[in-house]
Formats: C-alpha cells, sequence, structure tokens
C-alpha cells in the first residue's frame, strides 16, 4: 500500500515543481518540455518514495493524457486548415478586404471587437485565432505593429467571445459543473464580461492611438503583392461561411474543421484545376510556403500543417501526464480541500476559488481541470454561506479558461504560441481581456453591495 501524500509534503512537492519550470523557462529561456519532463522525474522519484506502484504511475499519466487527446487532434486539424486556407487565398482574402476596412488608427480595438463576435457565434477560442486571428496577425505586421500587441487582442477577444457562447464547451462545463441554467450563467457572465470588455476596449484604442508604423504606399504594395500571388475573391470566403455554418447547426469542432478543409480544397479546386494531389497532402502535412518574393509576406503566410502542430503537441502531452500524475497522488485536491475549509465570507470564497483555478492552470496547464477540480471542492462552501452557484460559476469561467491562455506550458497558451509564433510571455501584458475578468470579478466578490444584489437576484 502507498502511503498517503500528506499536506506540507504536498505543497514542499509543488513549490519544488514550480521553482523548476519557472526559473527554466522564465530565468533561462528554455523551452518547457525539458523542465517540464524533468519535473516528472522528480514526481516519479517522489510516488516510489512514497510506495505508490509502477501501475499508479502509469495509470496517472495515461489518464492525464487522455482528455487531451481531442484537443491534439483539432490542433492537427486546425494545422492542416491554415495551411489550405492560405493556398486557396481564404486568408490573403480576408487580409485585403481587411486592409480596405479598417484603419491603421483602429486596428487594435477593431480587432479585439471582430474577434469577440467571431468567438461567440462559432464557441471556439481556437477556431477564432486559427482562422481570422492568423488573417488579424498578418495584416498587424504589415502595418507595423507589435506582434505581441496584436496577438493580446486576438486572443482577448477570442476569450471574450468563447467565455459567452452557448457553444463553447468550456461555458457549458462551467455551468454544468455548478450546476446552474447555461443562460443564466451567461446573463451573469455579462455582469464582469461588460466592465472587462470596456477595459480592454480602452487598452486597445490608447495603443493604437500611434497607429503602425507601415505607410500607406507600404502597405498599398503589399496589398498588389497578395493580389499577384493568390485567388482573391468573395468564393475564397465560403470555409468561413462554412464554420459558421456548423457552429449554428452545433456541430462538434473535428468534423467542422474536416468539412472546413474539405470545401477549402474544392475551392482551390475551382481556381487550380491542375493540382497534385500530392501537393495537397503536402500542404496539409507540411504547411505552405510562400514564395512571392516579398520577404514580410513570405515570413507571414509560410506556415500551417500537420507538423507545425507537433512542437505544441510535444508539450502538451509532457504537461497532461505531469498533471494526471499530480491527481492520482492526490496532491491538488489535498491542497484544495484543505483550503476550502477556512474560508467563510464571499470575498474570501470567490478568491480562494479563483487563486484555485489559476494554481491549477500553472500546474497541470489544463483549462477544464482548472474548472472541474475547484468546483467540485469549493461546492459546498457556497451553499454553506448561502452564496449563489452561479458566482462559481463565473469565477471558474474567467480564473480557469480565459487565465489559461496566459499560461506558457497551458493547453491554450500553447496553442497560441504554435499558430501565431509569439511566446505567451510575450503577449501576456497585452491581453488584457484576460487578466481583467479574473481581477474584476475577485474586485465584486469584496465590494458589499454587489453581495447584496447577488444574494437579492
Amino acid at each position: 500500500m502507498n502511503k498517503e501524500v500528506t499536506l506540507k509534503e504536498s505543497m514542499f512537492l509543488l513549490v519544488v515543481l514550480l521553482a523548476i519550470i519557472g526559473t527554466s523557462i522564465i530565468g533561462f529561456g528554455m523551452d518547457p518540455q525539458i523542465p517540464i519532463l524533468v519535473s516528472i522525474g522528480a514526481i516519479i522519484i517522489f510516488a516510489r518514495i512514497k510506495r505508490f506502484s509502477w501501475d499508479q504511475v502509469h495509470k496517472g499519466i495515461s489518464s492525464g493524457i487522455t482528455p487531451g487527446l481531442i484537443p491534439i487532434l483539432i490542433f492537427m486539424l486546425i494545422g492542416a486548415l491554415v495551411s489550405v486556407w492560405i493556398a486557396a487565398g481564404t486568408i490573403p482574402t480576408i487580409m485585403v478586404y481587411g486592409f480596405s476596412i479598417l484603419s491603421a488608427q483602429y486596428f487594435l480595438p477593431s480587432v479585439f471587437v471582430i474577434c469577440a463576435v467571431v468567438g461567440l457565434t462559432v464557441g471556439s477560442s481556437f477556431t477564432t485565432i486559427s482562422t481570422v486571428g492568423i488573417a488579424f496577425f498578418g495584416m498587424g505586421q504589415i502595418m507595423g505593429y507589435n506582434p505581441a500587441i496584436t496577438t493580446g487582442a486576438i486572443v482577448s477577444g477570442a476569450f471574450l467571445g468563447n467565455n459567452i457562447s452557448p457553444l463553447s464547451d468550456t461555458t457549458n462545463l462551467a455551468s454544468a459543473i455548478a450546476e446552474v441554467d447555461l443562460f443564466e450563467h451567461i446573463r451573469y457572465m455579462l455582469r464582469v464580461v461588460i466592465p472587462a470588455f470596456l477595459v480592454s476596449l480602452v487598452g486597445y484604442v490608447v495603443m493604437g492611438r500611434a497607429g503602425g508604423l507601415a505607410t500607406g504606399d507600404q502597405i498599398q504594395e503589399l496589398v498588389q503583392t497578395l493580389h499577384s500571388s493568390f485567388t482573391i475573391s468573395p468564393f475564397t470566403l465560403i470555409p468561413v461561411l462554412v464554420l459558421f455554418l456548423c457552429a449554428w447547426k452545433k456541430v462538434p469542432a473535428v468534423p467542422t474543421l474536416l468539412t472546413s478543409i474539405a470545401s477549402t480544397i474544392g475551392i482551390l479546386y475551382m481556381y487550380h484545376p491542375h493540382t497534385r494531389l500530392a501537393y495537397i497532402s503536402s500542404l496539409m502535412q507540411n504547411g505552405y510556403a510562400s514564395h512571392t518574393g516579398v520577404e514580410g509576406v513570405d515570413q507571414l503566410l509560410s506556415r500551417g500543417g500537420i507538423q507545425s502542430m507537433m512542437w505544441s503537441v510535444s508539450l502538451i502531452l509532457l504537461a497532461l501526464a505531469l498533471g494526471g500524475l499530480l491527481v492520482e497522488m492526490k496532491i491538488i485536491r489535498a491542497i484544495i480541500s484543505r483550503i476550502s475549509s477556512f474560508v467563510s465570507t464571499k470575498g474570501k470564497l470567490i478568491l480562494m476559488s479563483a487563486l484555485s483555478s489559476m494554481g491549477i492552470n500553472l500546474l497541470l496547464g489544463e483549462q477544464y481541470l482548472s474548472i472541474i477540480l475547484p468546483g467540485e471542492a469549493f461546492k459546498s462552501q457556497y451553499d454553506a454561506i448561502n452564496l449563489p452557484r452561479h458566482e462559481m460559476s463565473r469565477i471558474m469561467a474567467n480564473a480557469g479558461a480565459a487565465f489559461n491562455a496566459l499560461i506558457p506550458w497551458g493547453v491554450s497558451g500553447v496553442f497560441i504560441t504554435g499558430t501565431l509564433g509569439v511566446s505567451a510571455l510575450d503577449y501576456l501584458p497585452f491581453a488584457i481581456f484576460c487578466i481583467a475578468a479574473p481581477v474584476i470579478n475577485i474586485m465584486f466578490g469584496f465590494i458589499n453591495k454587489s453581495a447584496k444584489s447577488a444574494h437579492q437576484s
């Protein structure tokens, strides 16, 4: 029989793991894979000292990885989707039309708002970032904006839309864990989302006042390059409509992406009927390689492919394996359960709920567990002090799902870095919504007037 891990041992182990990962990534600038692998080794040694069997160790790893299999498949499909969208002209068309509509001065707030609307409509931050997000990212670079700032606006909008979309898996999960009606959850989410939206919008207006560094002539030259090198046509936007239609019909992510890929290949053959099947296969596997002769455009549009996601896949597998071991050894649950027994007021309960969700994101990098584990642990405390469950579902969504985008080894952070090529540490200060939403939620928890109104609702 294995020995039970004590609270002191759990705390010590978590401090060691955070020190290894934090020092390696932030202090030495290392990629996260090796520090996490070292952390896995440290936990396995600790597990054996505590007499956990090899079967338990293997069970922890496999149970941790299992929830990530569908997201990993989605990652690979998105990699294939991006490459065919570029080849067919879908992303270049969005960029060209975008340049004709959006001004440089209001580019950042426009990106934030549009990504929020798309995220709300399709119910997926990942799909938003990997489709219109890539187009906006390219436009931002051409306009001369710092890539980290543009990424921050894209991420903020995508996760805002995701957090209030009835089609979002994390939104549904938060309401289900709290046992709150989905639309009641969304209605109370707006009390935090609207102030966070306004804070973010003001921030992007201020950051965008100076506009980009590129001149009108430079932008026009790049637009002409896109016209001469890619198919620019309203018909190339059909795959975008397919995404929206599938979202409206509530089709799951995997068949939605497959359908969009198929429709994009159809568009590609419509304009380039002699395209070889081997080229399509290579395109989806290795990504699109741009050869316009203009370095900026070639750098922007040489991306996509299943292989481009393998760095992200390797990191996610390791992070989930680490999380699985911590869950199997009951380290996380022991700490959260202990914390939950000390909170007796609304403000403290919401604060500790938020910190627990953020902490799980830091340790496990998994947004679903950052909602499930604190939700299950704190549920009885919300009932004990007569605090409505929608308060819990709201903080789980903001401090769980949205905050995950800020973690370099988190599922969302890894995906964003793999898709846009900007590290989470670089775009973190500019992802205003992902920071503002949990902070505002916590502040509301300590405002007496808010507490009274919540009880009266």
